[in-house]
């Protein structure tokens, strides 16, 4: 299948072929110029022309042939087109919601619309992707709908979770007064982008053309593109769920295309005064699964550990089989174990709930003295008494050990005096808390570029919501947005102001400024017929010089392209809201008026029903029509109650 941008290229080389071939015909460059000029003015020198010859074909799907006539093709731009394929009519209510909210489709793009929705509850709120709809005037009791379609392709609103819309903002009196009135051609952009995106999603060969905004409604006109299947799944539609590659294939076509390269290192491509630069600012979440190990852990010494929930540990140390030690008269044991630990906010209690000795012990905590026994033994040689008490002593003291455990390795030490034979044996418990833990960090591109004293702030997104437009705030700010943050065992619901701010800077470059010396020399120095020029040659030297010169005589231009004014009578049957427009009228009959671009002949080329009102000339209606606009604007600022007049 062709397309319209083959159509530009054979026209191109067609209109260049007549300016180098047959070059014996011809005298000279401009003779030959003059004769391509001639035959391309004739097929496209007036909108009459261009739309009669190529672009009414080519959207029809007719025969377009080339300027001197040699080559003829028939294209197909599109396989269906509609002039409006989607209306959405947006009028606000007294409480600053959307009162009506309703939408027109031409589903099968053949001229007529065949599909209506309206949305039955007022519009409070404004999604990328759908609308919220809450007590008029106010936030309460309010529902979040997403634009959807069905089975068979037919829009409709499905009620959700706010967490599964984006870019949600405030429209009514309770965010501020006049908001729709202020915003409407921005807040009735992001409805429709909600619903062409529902629209597009299901069906890939949707092509939305053009968009207009006139007042509370806005247009679509769109086609469906040239892959013409009964699927809307097409590999053309692969851009949409893998949009990185658009970028990384537009990049190997601009290196491999010369005239990219050309206008990329030309003065116009590297010497710009100011440059654009976007960035974003986003919020990065991280979901970690924490274990006991990850917060306290025995380090060294001891010899078991034991879990007797998941999140609780019992660390032992000691030699607690009977009479596994051999004292003599009197000898001391030290057994030792080190916990480390990591993360000391997450401990809930750690103690010394037990321990036993026979004959005598002493329990040490970074080398402090925190329990003795059997009896007052607190110094570091042998008890004050027999070593053989020729018993086991048991201690049930629950320590807390919270105080000493801060980040880092701690020593506890369990002393044992041991006469003859014996024991001894120390437990320490710990509770922790291993819920995940949720890491947050901002990554901050546009850091740079707000420091920056030559850069402005120009434009701002938040989440969707557009905030700053032309380096001037629109007073819309996004709700607080709740996103679902999930790691291999947990998840999470977080929320938060914001996650992603896109911004543009406006930034003043640097720019290579060229030698426009020989530039200034010639313009000072030259004549209507005398050319003067000054060159520096490779070693500095510099030679002026001078030559008679001329320019070629100019062919005579029109003024203007003559047009012609005509009009016809028409019924006022157009219908609105409040009904059929020829019933408030004095006059159920009015005028439709028709400009007309006259030929060759200077001829008006009236249609049918029409009748002539100004005759073929250059026609300037600018102060009538200028008139009609402020009347318009006038007549509609009495009829709506607005904070601004």
């Amino acid at each position: 299948m062709t397309s319209l941008r083959h159509i530009l290229i054979a026209l191109l080389l067609s209109a260049i072929s007549l300016t180098l071939t047959d070059a014996a015909h011809a005298q000279t460059v401009e003779d030959r110029a003059r004769t391509a000029a001639s035959a391309a003015q004739a097929k496209s020198g007036t909108s009459e022309t261009l739309r009669r010859n190529y672009l009414t074909p080519a959207l029809a799907g007719n025969g377009v042939s080339t300027v001197d006539g040699s080559q003829s093709f028939t294209p197909t731009i599109a396989c269906r087109k509609s002039a409006t394929m989607l209306e959405l009519l947006a009028q606000p209510a007294a409480g600053g919601d959307i009162g009506t909210f309703t939408i027109s489709r031409d589903s099968n793009l053949d001229g007529s619309f065949d599909e209506a929705l309206s949305v039955p509850r007022p519009v409070s709120g404004v999604c990328a992707n759908g609308i919220i709809a809450c007590d008029p005037g106010s936030w309460n009791n309010c529902r979040n709908f997403q634009w959807a379609t069905g089975t068979t392709g037919n829009l409709k609103l499905t009620e959700v979770d706010l967490s599964q819309l984006a870019g949600c903002y405030c429209i009514n009196n309770a965010c501020g007064s006049n908001l729709v009135w202020g915003n409407m051609a921005s807040i009735l952009k992001d409805l429709g982008g909600g619903v062409v995106g529902a629209l597009t999603s299901a069906d890939p060969r949707i092509g939305v053309l053009e968009a207009s905004v006139d007042g509370p409604l806005i247009r679509y006109s769109g086609t469906q593109t040239t892959a013409c299947a009964s699927s809307p799944s097409l590999a053309v539609s692969s851009y949409a769920t893998n949009p990185s590659a658009l970028s990384g294939d537009a990049y190997a076509a601009a290196q491999s295309s010369s005239v990219f390269q050309t206008l990329a290192g030309s003065p116009v491509g590297t010497g710009r005064t100011s440059s654009s630069r976007d960035c974003t600012i986003t919020r990065n979440l991280t979901l970690t699964a924490i274990s006991l190990d990850d917060v306290i852990q025995r380090a060294s010494g001891g010899y078991a550990t034991s879990n007797p929930t998941p999140g609780s540990a019992d660390f032992l140390t000691g030699s607690p089989g009977d009479n596994s030690l051999h004292g003599g008269s009197c000898t001391l044991f030290d057994y030792h174990i080190t916990l480390h630990v990591e993360k000391p906010e997450r401990l809930k209690s750690v103690t010394i709930p037990a321990w036993f000795a026979d004959d005598w012990g002493q329990v040490r905590i970074d080398g402090a003295l925190i329990s003795y026994g059997p009896g007052a033994w607190t110094g570091s040689g042998n008890p004050p008494g027999s070593c053989d008490r020729g018993r086991t002593s048991y201690f049930y003291p629950d320590i807390d050990l919270m105080p000493w455990m801060t980040k880092g390795d701690h020593t506890i030490v369990l002393r044992l005096a041991v006469g003859d034979r014996g024991e001894g044996n120390l437990q320490v418990h710990a509770e922790v808390d291993t819920s995940c833990e949720l890491a947050e960090t901002l990554t901050d591109a546009c850091m740079g570029n707000a420091a920056d004293p030559t850069c402005t702030l120009k434009s701002e997104s938040v989440d969707g919501v557009e905030t700053f437009r032309n380096g001037v705030a629109t007073g819309l700010r996004p709700l607080a947005q709740t996103r679902i943050v999930s790691s291999a065992s947990c998840s999470q619901s977080v929320t938060r102001s914001f996650f992603e701010k896109e911004r543009r800077y406006q930034c003043v470059a640097t720019s290579t400024t060229p030698d426009l010396s020989r530039a200034t020399y010639i313009i000072d120095h030259s004549s209507p017929n005398l050319l003067a020029d000054r060159i520096t040659a490779s070693d500095g030297t510099v030679s002026a010089t001078t030559r008679a010169f001329a320019l070629p005589g100019q062919a005579s231009v029109a003024s203007c392209e003559a047009i012609c004014k005509t009009r016809a009578p028409k019924a006022n049957n157009d219908a609105a809201v409040d009904g059929v427009v020829g019933a408030k009228q004095n006059a159920p009959t009015g005028y439709d008026t028709f400009y007309h671009s006259c030929g060759s002949d200077n001829v008006c080329p009236l249609g049918a029903g029409e009748e002539l009102v100004s005759a073929c000339g250059c026609l300037d209606d600018f102060p009538e029509a200028a008139v009609m606009m402020q009347s318009l604007r006038l007549g509609g600022a009495d009829l709506v109650c607005t904070a601004s007049r």
